[in-house]
C-alpha cells in the first residue's frame, strides 16, 4: 500500500470514530523517525483508547506494519507507530498542554525558510 493510501485509510478510521481536530504533518525533511505525523483528539480517555484500537486494527487489515503503541494504559495520549506514519491520539487537555502541532508547524516553517534561503530565494 502506498503512503497516500495508508494516510487516507487512517484518516477514514479517525473520521469514522469521531476523532476531533485531525491534522497531518509531512515531517520527512525534518526528522528521520517518520515521514508523516497525524495528530487527533478524542473526547475522553476511553475514546482515545478506542480510536487507537481501531487505527491499529485497520493498519493490520491493510498490511501496514505496526511497530508499536504507547500510552494505552493511561489513555491520555496514545501513540501508534506505523513506521512511515506516527499517529498521536490525545485527550484535549493533554493535546493543549503539549501543543505538538505548534511544535511541528514552527519547525516546518523554519525548515521551509531555510530551504528557500539555500535556493537563494
Amino acid at each position: 500500500m502506498n503512503i497516500e493510501k495508508s494516510i487516507d485509510t487512517i484518516l477514514k478510521v479517525l473520521e469514522d470514530n469521531k476523532a476531533l481536530d485531525v491534522i497531518v504533518f509531512e515531517v520527512s525533511k525534518l526528522t528521520s523517525i517518520s515521514d508523516y505525523m497525524i495528530i487527533a483528539s478524542g473526547r475522553s480517555s476511553r475514546q482515545v483508547n478506542s480510536i487507537s484500537e481501531k487505527v491499529t486494527e485497520a493498519a493490520k487489515e491493510n498490511g501496514l506494519v505496526l511497530l508499536g503503541t504507547e500510552g494505552k494504559k493511561e489513555g491520555d495520549w496514545v501513540l501508534v507507530d506505523l513506521g512511515d506514519i506516527i499517529v498521536h491520539i490525545m485527550h484535549p487537555d493533554t493535546r493543549e498542554y503539549y501543543q505538538l502541532e505548534k511544535l511541528w508547524s514552527s519547525v516546518t516553517i523554519e525548515a521551509e525558510q531555510a530551504e528557500k534561503a539555500e535556493q537563494g530565494q
